[in-house]
């Protein structure tokens, strides 16, 4: 294989696999592009991403332009005149002056199956629509919101039992080995690239806060999916007594018949949790979080007294501030 010198873009943790492959493969890697340091937690700390964590550690050159577009950003880039650059959940689209700068284009590693979840958050969605199966696109960037053509794929199943952070695992190692299986060939011009289908094309638009509500009208099933779909962050919620009461899990839906209680009816409070009339079927929920408190079980905060059987989740307007919770 032609040695190549590649220049990697990527933020969060779902990028870090893909730099480590290209690392182990013996690639010359001539920097990280990654989006700038950020305030976190209550003290506001300026805190590293975790894609810079990892290139300090290799001793690579970090670059962190706030805008990449910006003719800084731009500039920045092509000093390290990369033959390839390798993208990942980099966070900000790349502009055609970036496009167009290494010989051999540049590349996505885009966690949904194209042209299905185009866009920023396509393994939330995917568990919350309820997809049986989910996976990795890589593909050639254009300048249009992910849209390029594709190089190669890998699909994974998306069970009950997961969540998008534990898609957002499995597809962070998935995507970091077809990097590893396709690079080869693509340095070598084996790869034969096939245009996306833009009459299938659905997009993923960034989780807004009304994305996170619970409509109790809503069936068992589609609440189950909208809990797990935003399990990590940002984490589904409801109302109890006016303040917010965030919903981390839930059991899957029995598939029971309508019932005469109103959507968001406190049916049963015990060990296993809190069941909730929804407009088909009841939603056991097994993990809540109260306004001001960490999350626990739903069963100790029934024992508690935080519920009761006849409380009505979704009634009230949330007070002022409670969405800190």
């Amino acid at each position: 294989m032609n040695r190549v010198k590649i220049l990697f873009m990527g933020t969060p943790d779902f990028a870090i696999p893909s730099l480590r492959v290209l690392l182990e493969e013996g690639h010359e890697v001539v920097g990280v592009v990654t989006q700038p340091d950020r305030p976190k937690g209550r003290k506001r700390v300026l805190t590293p991403t975790p894609v810079k964590e990892v290139a300090l550690e290799y001793g690579l050159p970090v670059l962190q332009p706030e805008r990449l577009r910006r003719p800084e950003g731009v500039a920045e880039v092509a000093k390290l005149e990369p033959d390839l650059i390798v993208t990942a959940a980099y966070g900000q689209i790349l502009p055609k002056a970036v496009l167009d700068l290494p010989r051999l284009g540049c590349i996505n590693v885009h966690g949904s199956l194209l042209p299905r979840y185009r866009g920023g958050a396509p393994i939330q969605y995917a568990v919350m629509n309820g997809d049986a199966e989910t996976g990795v696109t890589l593909m050639y960037m254009a300048e249009g919101l992910d849209t390029g053509d594709m190089i190669s794929k890998v699909v994974i199943p998306i069970h009950d039992e997961d969540t998008a952070g534990t898609i957002f695992d499995k597809l962070s190692v998935e995507g970091a080995e077809l990097l590893r299986r396709t690079l080869p060939d693509l340095i070598a011009g084996r790869v034969t690239a096939v245009p996306q289908d833009e009459d299938a094309a659905t997009y993923s638009p960034t989780i807004k806060r009304e994305d996170e509500l619970l409509d109790w009208s809503r069936s068992a099933r589609e609440l189950f999916n909208q809990i797990r779909g935003l399990n990590p962050w940002p984490v589904a919620y409801t109302h109890l007594n006016g303040e917010v009461l965030k919903v981390w899990a839930a059991a899957p839906p029995t598939g029971q018949a309508s019932l005469e209680q109103a959507p968001g009816t406190v049916l049963t409070v015990k060990g296993n949790g809190i069941e909730v009339a929804t407009g088909s079927g009841t939603l056991w929920l097994t993990q809540v979080q109260p306004s001001g408190k960490k999350a626990m079980d739903a069963a100790a905060f029934g024992r508690g007294g935080g519920i009761h059987p006849g409380d009505v989740l979704g009634a009230a307007a949330p007070t002022e501030g409670a969405d800190e919770a």
